[in-house]
């Protein structure tokens, strides 16, 4: 009588991973309704900068990253961040007022953070960036 060899089953056995996973599955969907989503309180912006009677300060950043500071209805060409930050100092001296910047949508991302990082470190506390609203 000739013996059989026995081979080594190779297979792998992928019943218990399926139940493991479906059990995994009834639980989360029990505990997700259970769960609170996080709660935001925003801030309102109809009440920033209404109470003061301060027109801003703009900063024009062009395409070329060339910058301009408007103040009122004047526009003074800047050629550095330098130059800027001593013209914003020289504006905001009697008076704290906040700074805008307005970048054309073709400038770098970089050029934007550069002129805001460059106000922030001059001590300029208010500097936000100015975008065009959607009607």
């Amino acid at each position: 009588m000739a013996r059989r060899q026995r081979r080594a089953k190779a297979d792998i056995n992928v019943v218990p991973y399926i139940d493991v996973m479906l059990v995994l599955l009834v639980i989360f969907m029990v505990a997700a309704p259970m769960m609170q989503p996080g709660v935001v309180n925003l801030p309102t912006v109809a009440k920033a900068d209404r109470a003061l009677d301060v027109k801003p300060l703009k900063v024009l950043v062009e395409r070329d990253e060339g910058m301009k500071l408007e103040d009122g209805g004047s526009k003074t060409v800047l050629s550095s961040t330098e130059d800027l930050v001593a013209a914003v100092k020289s504006k905001t001296i009697a008076q704290a007022r906040p700074v805008l910047i307005s970048g054309d949508k073709e400038v770098r991302y970089d050029a934007i953070i550069k002129v805001m990082n460059a106000l922030k470190k001059s001590g300029v506390e208010r500097v936000g960036l100015e975008v065009k609203t959607t009607e």
